[in-house]
């Protein structure tokens, strides 16, 4: 495998529309800081379609290494503070990282 790793943030958001577009706006102000990371490779706001007010942020990282890198620097928590209110504690973790054991469909599997 590639040793490229998924990133899970879990968000919620209880205010309605408001609510829901404060996300959006934490997910883009987050996602312009960390661009140039080195290492990350990209991300994505995923809205559940069961539950409209329940948010992923996926990101993609080269390798485990890499992410680690950026998670124990200095910026790491300046960068991701817009989307810490929104951090979704119904979950059992507020985030997960998941190294790519197996995939169809895309670079990886070639």
């Amino acid at each position: 495998m590639s040793g490229r790793v998924r990133v899970l943030v879990y968000a919620a958001s209880a205010d309605g529309p408001q609510g829901e577009e404060a996300v959006r706006q934490a997910y883009h102000r987050t996602s312009k800081d960390l661009a140039g990371v080195p290492g990350l490779l990209g991300n994505e706001l995923l809205r559940s379609a069961h539950e409209p007010d329940r948010y992923v942020v996926m990101s993609e990282w080269q390798d485990l290494a890499a992410f680690q890198r950026w998670e124990e620097g200095a910026e790491h928590r300046d960068t991701t503070a817009p989307l810490r209110p929104f951090q979704d504690h119904e979950q059992r973790r507020v985030f997960g990282v998941y190294e790519v054991e197996a995939a169809y469909g895309t670079e990886e599997s070639r």
